[in-house]
């Protein structure tokens, strides 16, 4: 990519450069999150971040405003490497993270004390934030006394009372519910518009396409496995912005199709990251699509008929596509003959059509499966199995594939595991009693 011009430069609030990030596993091997990304935040825009889960979008934001170090490539702030946390720089997060001993005033009013502001000063500022942000007559509430989205709104306070260049918001309306999220969302837009914020540029995570669709003049779409920067697209619509419009829906579409677009088979091996999928999840994923006959489903209106977000329709899809029961070509997701015979058969012909599968397409499930039937008391330790997850994945992300793994195995009756041990065993061990091992 060439270097940005010196007239793009010159509104340029934030910069990455082939920014990568990347942790050391316990056997000093490298697992990679981050690569290769290239991005510019300008004055006077707000850019929405989407992607599947686990593609380093809250980790992207982190190196952004200096709470971790990029391993590799430069993040600049207005032309300067960010190497500590910058405080023109705020970020609301996904939970509140407020202080339960401190009042709304204390807790909007706690920032300013960190950059030295005077008491009065402070006192002033915090009360003008909360005013702000409409919740004066809250001022000395604590926030056991708030209703979740009171308390999201002491957190956009807090960041905004120290008039910040750039706000950076992950996932601030995930975990509202549907009123109090979009109530929220549109008075911060509010805000933004009639220009009564000090921030000049907004970056934002999401999980939800309508939500950045509601808000963003740019989308950015991250790969996955590492993160790396898959598309971008501008938002042209006019505020307010209706999703009930040709334009609106039309730009719906194009996301799913450019979320799921790339090959779709691949080779993978035992640290494969396995989707968060469910069987019954999958299930319900197959019967909306052989609704549709054998002409498929639009990814946007499956999700909206499932109300599914990004995060959660992907991994299901994801594993469709894994176990070969459906393929997704232009934002569309067809099932397969292998699929239909799956939502077809009766519950045990299910079983034994998911643990064929299991076995061909999941490496993973196939070495378990293998390693205990090798062993003459047909068990094996998890640990074991963590400890070969762990070259290639963090000690979280092994834990929560071994646990993807179990749950399949499990309904295919491939293996069964014993949680109170911490063992896996053979599904039909003859009698034989499983024993520790290694």
């Amino acid at each position: 990519m060439s270097a940005p011009s010196d007239a793009t430069r010159r509104d340029a609030l934030l910069e990455l450069r082939q920014v990568a990030k990347r942790y050391t596993t316990p056997d000093q091997g490298s697992i990679s999150i981050l690569e290769g990304i290239d991005l510019t935040l300008h004055a006077g825009e707000i850019v929405a971040i989407l992607g599947r889960s686990g593609c380093g979008k809250s980790t992207l934001l982190r190196i952004l405003c200096g709470l971790i170090p990029a391993s590799a490539g430069a993040v600049l702030y207005r032309g300067q490497p960010v190497t500590r946390p910058e405080p023109r720089i705020s970020m609301v997060f996904q939970t509140f993270g407020l202080f339960p001993w401190l009042t709304v005033l204390e807790n909007v009013a706690l920032g300013l004390e960190a950059q030295g502001v005077a008491a009065a000063e402070r006192h002033k500022r915090a009360l003008a934030a909360i005013d702000m942000i409409g919740l004066d007559g809250f001022e000395s509430a604590y926030p056991k006394e708030l209703s979740g989205g009171m308390r999201q709104r002491v957190g956009f306070a807090r960041a905004l009372v120290v008039a910040p260049d750039v706000l950076l918001m992950d996932e601030a309306f995930s975990a509202l519910d549907v009123p109090t999220s979009e109530t929220l969302r549109n008075d911060l837009l509010d805000l933004w518009l009639e220009r009564r914020i000090p921030t000049r540029a907004i970056l934002m995570v999401s999980h939800s396409i309508e939500e950045v669709l509601m808000i963003a003049d740019r989308i950015v779409i991250l790969d996955a496995n590492p993160g790396r920067l898959k598309a971008e697209l501008a938002v042209t619509l006019r505020h307010p912005r209706d999703p009930v419009t040709p334009a609106f829906r039309a730009l719906t579409e194009r996301i799913y199709t450019l979320m799921s677009s790339g090959p779709t088979t691949r080779s993978i091996g035992i640290g494969h990251r396995l989707p968060g999928s469910g069987v019954q999840q999958m299930v319900g994923l197959l019967d909306e699509i052989a609704a549709h006959d054998d002409q498929g489903a639009e990814l946007a209106a499956a999700a909206n008929a499932l109300e599914l977000e990004v995060d959660e329709l992907f991994p299901i899809v994801e594993g469709l596509e894994l176990f070969g029961f459906a393929q997704v070509s232009a934002g569309l997701i067809s099932i397969t003959a292998h699929g239909r015979a799956f939502l077809e058969a009766d519950i045990l012909q299910r079983k034994e059509i998911f643990a064929e599968h299991l076995v061909r397409n999941v490496p993973l499930a196939a070495h378990i499966c293998r390693v205990i039937d090798e062993r003459p008391q047909h068990c094996a330790p998890e640990s074991r199995f963590l400890r070969e997850l762990e070259d290639t994945l963090s000690s979280d992300e092994a834990e929560r594939v071994l646990s993807v793994v179990i749950d399949w195995g499990r309904y295919a009756e491939v293996f069964a595991y014993d949680f109170d041990r911490g063992e896996f065993v053979a599904e039909d061990p003859a009698g034989v009693t499983p024993a520790d091992s290694e």
